[in-house]
């Protein structure tokens, strides 16, 4: 077999679609065949196709990547029903045993499972950074003391992220098939998790780098209240270029958040515990905190994700210089 010049994106994409490079026309440089081409090659397979399918059979074998010509139909006329798909696949429809109960996806949990899953495909890597927040903690205490805005240490995370994203600019992109996109601004992006369970969104702060500290802080309230109250508009949830997502509050000590697509990293944010820690020569209880940042390897690489990391560590071990140098 003669060999096809071909991106490695149409490569794959090509082989989850059971489609022959050779048959599809190139458009890319050098006569290269590009994820666009397979693509397109696939909808005319698509239209061209004599096999009856029904909609959801149709979806549902795109997303488990079955060949259709492959799978015999059961229905009137040899029409392929979800059911033929799922049996070839090796796979059934889960029977509900007593007591147990079905619940319909609501839309905003089918868009998280679609972004979840499309986040899961993508190469990453996590690096995990120790931080020594005692300094942090005792000012942030006696600050609130007399605040008028006072500060959660989930908004002293995001005025660190903003700080540190000045300096490591080239976190601030997105992978794009053949190039990776770099982003002006630093609008950060801030899971909060509605209250009732029924899902995740992520508001946005824009030119986060610009606000001063209160101003930060204050934005950051405003948008977790209305989100938690279903109040928050769609535009207020676009246009970030990095998250921070938080679940300190549950106790969790790491973990590996999937990305905020397409945001090329996310910072996940752990619980602050008592740990032993070496200061000024001497054995201590210190109050520590972990910082895991999973990012899109194929866009970036992780000696800039410890950098920032530790540009991270350095902000919030000195609240002093993070607070007063802020804006």
């Amino acid at each position: 077999m003669a060999f096809v010049k071909a991106t490695p994106y149409a490569r794959k994409i090509a082989k989850q679609y059971h489609i022959d490079l050779s048959a599809v026309t190139p458009s890319g440089p050098g006569g290269a065949v590009l994820a666009r081409d397979v693509e397109k090659a696939r909808e005319g397979y698509k239209r061209t196709r004599e096999v009856p399918v029904t909609p959801l059979a149709q979806r549902i074998a795109e997303s488990m990547h079955v060949d259709l010509d492959k799978v015999k139909g059961t229905g009137i006329g040899g029409k392929i029903s979800k059911a033929d798909v799922l049996a070839a696949s090796g796979r059934q429809e889960s029977v509900l045993q007593p007591g147990e109960l079905r619940e319909a996806l609501t839309p905003m949990r089918r868009s998280i499972a679609a972004q979840m899953t499309a986040a899961a495909a993508v190469p990453t890597t996590t690096v995990t950074t120790k931080v020594d927040v005692t300094a942090m903690e005792d000012m942030r205490l006696h600050h609130n003391e007399n605040a008028k805005i006072r500060y959660s240490v989930n908004d002293l995370i995001l005025m660190a992220a903003a700080k540190a994203l000045r300096k490591h600019r080239q976190i601030l992109c997105s992978y794009a098939e053949d190039s990776i996109i770099y982003k002006p601004d630093v609008n950060l992006g801030m899971a909060v998790a509605m209250e009732d369970g029924a899902g995740l969104l992520v508001p946005v702060i824009r030119e986060a780098d610009t606000l001063s500290a209160d101003e930060l802080a204050s934005k950051a309230h405003d948008l977790a209240r209305r989100t938690r109250d279903k109040k928050i508009s769609p535009d207020e949830c676009s246009g970030s270029t990095f998250t921070v997502t938080n679940l300190g509050m549950y106790g969790v000590e790491a973990f590996t958040p999937l990305l905020n697509l397409p945001n090329a990293a996310i910072l996940g944010v752990c619980s602050i515990y008592d740990g032993v820690a070496v200061k000024n020569g001497a054995v201590e209880v210190r109050k520590l905190l972990h910082l895991c940042l999973t990012f899109d390897h194929r866009a970036l690489d992780g000696a800039v994700a410890a950098k920032f990391n530790l540009t991270m560590k350095e902000y919030l071990e000195n609240p002093s210089i993070l607070i007063t140098g802020f804006s």
